[in-house]
């Protein structure tokens, strides 16, 4: 059922975001990971996973039962930026980008290494983006420049947008390549189960006619002799009629 967690599904839960956490990623990506597999909404699933935490901790059979090490998921939900942590680590991240680090390698030095801390400030900066994203669609994604002298983008801004340009262009393309693949994927899979089928099926032809031929190979050996007697029987009447023949004489 769609809403029963078993228990393969909580460990296949808990072992993608062990997984997304050590690739650097967010939680929110094991999230949706687990709930296209599974069929399920993210937020369930997100809700799910740190209920299951607290239970985990007051059960620990069952945590232990499941090999789930809970070491690796501690929550951290009511840790919280204020404004002007988010704009100071905003900034940061910004600086280091703008000096070539990629957005996980630059919240990995902000951090110290600490891989809790990481991934806290990576998720922080990303929904970030993500709200000023929003925020810019939400105006019909028109570029509002302050009133007053007129701004011209520089080269870092052009090539910023270039860059999102491509990395977009990318995505599209390995999203219809991945398409293109699965449904290739699919009819190769539909082909093979057909060939298996057909060959399943001419194994069984072929074992009925070796049976057929097994049973007229007998039948060929009792008739040839049966035939060699009736030779034989026949070679001693005319010997005998022959003999028969000589003693008339």
């Amino acid at each position: 059922m769609k809403g029963v967690w078993n228990n393969s599904e909580v460990i296949s839960l808990f072992k993608v975001i062990e997984e997304k956490k050590e690739e650097g990623l967010s939680l929110r990506q094991a999230f949706e990971e687990h709930a296209k597999k599974y069929n399920r909404k993210p937020n369930s699933v997100r809700n799910y996973y740190y209920q299951e935490i607290d239970k985990l901790g007051k059960d620990g059979a069952r945590a232990k039962k499941l090999k789930i090490d809970l070491n690796k998921h501690i929550k951290n939900r009511s840790e919280s930026f204020s404004k002007e942590e988010e704009q100071a680590l905003v900034g940061e991240i910004e600086r280091l980008l703008k000096q070539g680090k990629s957005v996980r390698s630059a919240c990995c030095l902000l951090s110290k290494g600490d891989p809790g801390k990481m991934l806290r400030f990576q998720n922080k900066y990303r929904n970030y983006k993500k709200s000023l994203q929003q925020g810019n669609a939400g105006q019909n994604n028109i570029i509002q420049f302050s009133s007053g002298k007129k701004q011209s983008l520089t080269e870092n801004d052009i090539t910023s947008l270039f860059m999102g340009l491509v990395r977009l262009v990318k995505r599209n393309i390995a999203s219809e390549f991945e398409q293109k693949q699965s449904r290739e994927k699919e009819s190769l899979n539909q082909k093979l189960r057909r060939t298996v089928a057909m060959l399943g099926e001419k194994d069984n032809e072929l074992l009925s006619l070796k049976e057929k031929f097994e049973k007229l190979k007998k039948e060929n050996q009792a008739l040839s002799q049966k035939m060699m007697k009736l030779k034989c029987e026949k070679a001693a009447l005319l010997s005998k009629k022959l003999d028969y023949s000589k003693v008339n004489v």
